[in-house]
């Protein structure tokens, strides 16, 4: 009995539904943290007299330490594993981003949002490296895009904190709520095996039985072949990313990470800011509408998330991003509220159903040895458009309106749905070892 072959086709356990509502919170939370500077930058630059460029500087902090975080923890989980990196970057993105809220100058906001930007831009690969390690072939693109779904709560949870809390206590104690996420490692250290593919590439076979006794996955272990499995584990290095044989996949991950973080941070990031300049809103409202336009992500998300095992990862892909553009440029038009409203709510549904395909996309395209590098490697390319995004969005609004920026923002989510059309394979009912190999 082969090791792989249970892990993709054994039937669904209670262990794996674990996996999944675990893997969401990691996740939800983690993108609160993320999103929780969008709703307080308005009031932080009322408070020190800010203008655009400097909000834009501000914001790009974050992404400038989440593509070191990318980077780094995504090749450490490959060398010490999974489990430990989740629990560090856990600890360094709620700590530091709960400090923020002590800031009695802008330089010391920005070293604590570099540091707590490491923390999450290490974590947010994580838990889609773990959820496609263990979960059976036939439901793997479901749980994936379960896990990224869970990122609009915690965008949700990132725009009604501040709205219910910033109007009384102010935006200092608001980033105190960042310290929830911390919650989470107690039961990452007692719910988390740590990965059996990365446990089989360390040879700890008595851990493996361990697990697979423990989970439920397996209750008779003794017919397991571990010798066959290792026979097909091969030696690969950061370098094996741009190899002949995964040169493409790569080029196109680093195209539709760039893309994505560029257009969805970009957008979500100024929208509170976009709404409260453009029709002079309150702050409370801005967030309030923002966080209306937020909620057409959860069909969004749900439904890509559906169609990942039904039509299949590249098909989702291309049509998300394509109609996610046309959204883009019909809001560059800026004719009044209820229009800018309206395509705010379809790039919203489109460009999260979009993410729901990458973040399942992602780890399935390298082999276990590189997974958790492979998979950093491409967010972090994500994360420096993260950093360059809030800059240029703001030097574009600031300049030529919403005409600017929406009109790349159109541009940057049609190139790469096309690049999913000429470079991207179908990874749908294939196991992660065919798909290395292929």
């Amino acid at each position: 009995m082969n090791i792989y072959n249970v892990l993709d086709n054994v039937s669904l356990k209670s262990f794996h539904y674990k996996i999944l509502v675990l893997s969401s919170l990691i996740y939800g939370l983690t993108g609160m943290d993320v999103m929780l500077i969008a709703a307080l930058v308005t009031p932080i630059a009322k408070e020190w007299s800010l203008n655009v460029v400097t909000i834009g500087y501000l914001l790009s902090t974050g992404y400038l330490g989440m593509f070191i975080g990318a980077l780094g923890f995504g090749r450490l989980a490959d060398i010490i594993g999974r489990k430990k990196v989740l629990i560090i970057v856990l600890f360094l993105e709620s700590v530091f981003t709960a400090l923020c809220g002590l800031s009695q100058d802008l330089s010391t906001l920005f070293i604590l949002r570099f540091i707590a930007g490491i923390g999450l831009g290490g974590a947010l690969p994580q838990p889609g490296v773990y959820v496609s390690e263990y979960i059976p072939v036939k439901y793997r693109g479901l749980f994936l895009g379960l896990v990224e779904t869970a990122w609009v709560y915690g965008a949700i949870l990132s725009l009604l904190i501040p709205y219910l809390i910033l109007p009384i206590y102010g935006w200092r104690i608001t980033f105190f709520t960042a310290i929830i996420p911390l919650t989470l490692i107690p039961f990452v250290i007692m719910s988390f095996p740590e990965s059996i593919r990365y446990l089989l590439k360390r040879g700890d076979t008595e851990k493996i039985k361990r697990v697979l006794e423990s989970t439920g996955i397996l209750s008779n272990v003794n017919d397991l072949k571990f010798e066959e499995s290792s026979s097909r584990i091969k030696k690969y290095s950061i370098k094996d990313l741009m190899s002949t044989k995964y040169l493409k996949r790569s080029i196109l991950l680093f195209i539709l990470w760039g893309s994505l973080v560029y257009t969805y941070h970009g957008i979500f990031l100024w929208l509170p800011s976009i709404y409260s300049k453009q029709f002079n809103l309150t702050d409370v409202t801005s967030i309030w509408w923002t966080l209306v336009v937020t909620l057409f992500q959860v069909p969004g998300y749900y439904s890509a998330s559906y169609l990942l095992d039904k039509i299949g990862r590249r098909k989702v892909l291309i049509v998300y991003l394509i109609l996610a553009g046309v959204g883009s440029a019909f809001l560059s038009l800026k004719i009044d509220i209820t229009w800018i409203f309206a395509w705010s709510s379809v790039i919203s549904f489109f460009n999260l159903g979009a993410w729901a395909g990458l973040y399942a996309y992602t780890p399935e395209l390298y082999p276990t040895e590189i997974r958790g590098t492979g998979s950093g490697a491409a967010a972090s390319f994500g994360r420096i458009m993260g950093v360059l995004a809030p800059s240029i969005t703001g030097y574009l609004f600031a300049t030529t309106g919403l005409v600017g920026p929406f009109t790349v923002f159109s541009l940057v989510h049609i190139f790469a749905g096309l690049s999913v059309l000429i470079l991207g394979i179908e990874t749908m009912g294939k196991s992660l070892e065919e798909i290395s190999e292929s």
